[in-house]
């Protein structure tokens, strides 16, 4: 048994969960924020049998988009002085971490 820890955008999460829910893994969400953008994410806590570890991680790559977004940013200059312009970053898609499951308790 291996322990899937998604973590997908807040945009995605709704469809991610549903799809994965449809092929009959049960999800747990947890709501989450990411360190770069300061922004909502979720993470999904999904305990998954080894053979269907591929099909899972293929519904979560399929329904979390990747997307591109313009965000503020702020430099500083050398008296204090701040400037703000805006910088693209990519947003959504997956980071997925699969973990082996030693063992596993239903009390």
């Amino acid at each position: 048994m291996k322990l899937v820890l998604a973590i997908v955008s807040n945009d995605d999460s709704s469809s991610v969960s549903a799809a994965l829910n449809k092929e009959n893994f049960q999800v747990t969400r947890l709501a989450t924020t990411g360190g770069f953008l300061r922004a909502g994410n979720t993470t999904l806590i999904i305990g998954v049998d080894d053979d269907r570890v591929d099909a899972c991680l293929e519904i979560i790559g399929n329904e979390g988009k990747k997307r591109t977004e313009v965000v503020p940013s702020t430099a500083s200059y050398d008296i204090g002085r701040y400037a703000s312009f805006p910088v693209e970053v990519q947003v959504g898609g997956a980071t997925v971490f699969v973990m082996d499951v030693e063992a596993f308790h239903k009390l």
